[in-house]
């Protein structure tokens, strides 16, 4: 994924555009990372150094600049009870649509870019079954790669779904993360007990 040295004009481009979009002088890195991301407390926007499409690097700076026009700073993620993976995924997918709203035609870019991402299997998913994955892996892949990758959802998920596809503030997407969070916990302490129950019926029948 190491882009060549002759290219980084493309990178350095990308960084000019992502303060303007930003309204801000963010600082602009770039850095051997597996991934882009913003630091909204330092205001470090981070772009990896990949040998990619031009597509796959405006998608990257729209998502990031999302986060830094929208996602609040603070420390209240250090007290949710569920992971900040969680927050992540619900949160990525309030701030492309604030984008996609705010700045008219980026949404070829993020379209364009999850679409080439996805054809390189950055999401590590063309060869494993979508039903095995967790709820809230599903959710971000539905929300980063769309219909193409068939993300299956049963009724009482799909309720998750629509709320984060609905989701406005940022106080909204802490409670989705955290319902989902303990929707996924529940199923699996269910899980759980189905299992013992099974073992307990061999044991008593043989």
């Amino acid at each position: 994924r190491f882009i060549h040295k002759e290219s980084m004009t493309v990178q350095e481009v990308k960084g000019t555009l992502a303060k303007l979009l930003a309204t801000e002088n963010v600082v602009v890195e770039h850095r051997a990372v597996s991934t882009a991301s913003f630091d909204v407390h330092r205001r470090v926007l981070t772009l990896p150094i990949w040998n990619a499409k031009e597509i796959v690097f405006n998608l990257l700076v729209a998502h990031e600049v999302g986060h830094a026009l929208f996602t609040p700073d603070g420390d209240i993620l250090d007290k949710l009870p569920c992971p900040k993976s969680y927050v992540n995924v619900t949160e990525d997918a309030r701030i492309e649509k604030l984008m996609k709203r705010k700045f008219a035609g980026i949404s070829k870019d993020f379209y364009g870019g999850y679409k080439q991402l996805h054809e390189d299997d950055f999401f590590s998913v063309k060869e494993i079954n979508t039903n095995s994955l967790k709820l809230i892996d599903r959710i971000n892949l539905h929300f980063k790669v769309g219909a193409s990758a068939f993300i299956p959802f049963a009724a009482d998920e799909q309720v998750f779904v629509t709320r984060t596809d609905e989701a406005e503030t940022f106080d909204q997407v802490l409670q989705i993360a955290v319902d989902v969070y303990e929707f996924s916990k529940q199923e699996k302490e269910m899980e759980q007990v189905d299992v013992n129950v099974d073992i307990d019926q061999t044991t008593q029948g043989g």
